[in-house]
């Protein structure tokens, strides 16, 4: 009989160098997905970059976080570092959550990385896309 992996996700917020470990695991996997994303554009692209273009990559990149978000609330990144993403209440996610999480998460990127440094100063150690959009990232035992 094959043991089961029972998961035990805490109200425990995450610490900045957690998220900082999340982030380069999955910049690496997106990095990879994104390359065979544009290997798949380029018979109809030929390496011409457009407003299309660009906006695809968005898309593949928003898919990335958005699928693993609203099913199972980790993407493999966080899987790794044992962080589940939830809303507020400790609900999983919805796709309108990861909308909003994932705009303002590069309007925190955009303001040179300050949206991700006010965790340092939050109680609850959030991020302004955690606030703004009502979700949270907490650890798992």
């Amino acid at each position: 009989m094959a043991a089961q992996s029972v998961r035990r996700i805490t109200q425990q917020p995450i610490t900045l160098l957690r998220r900082l470990g999340v982030m380069a695991y999955d910049a690496l996997l997106l990095a990879a997905t994104l390359v065979c994303a544009a290997m798949l554009a380029y018979p109809f692209t030929h390496a011409q970059a457009s407003l299309l273009y660009h906006l695809y990559l968005y898309l593949v990149t928003y898919l990335y976080f958005a699928w693993p978000w609203t099913h199972g609330g980790q993407t493999l990144g966080m899987l790794t570092w044992r962080v589940y993403l939830c809303r507020l209440d400790g609900q999983p996610v919805g796709w309108l959550e990861t909308l909003f999480r994932f705009g303002l998460a590069l309007v925190s990127w955009a303001c040179l990385g300050l949206g991700f440094w006010w965790s340092l100063w939050d109680k609850e150690k959030r991020t302004w896309h955690d606030i703004l959009s009502k979700t949270k990232l907490v650890k798992i035992e």
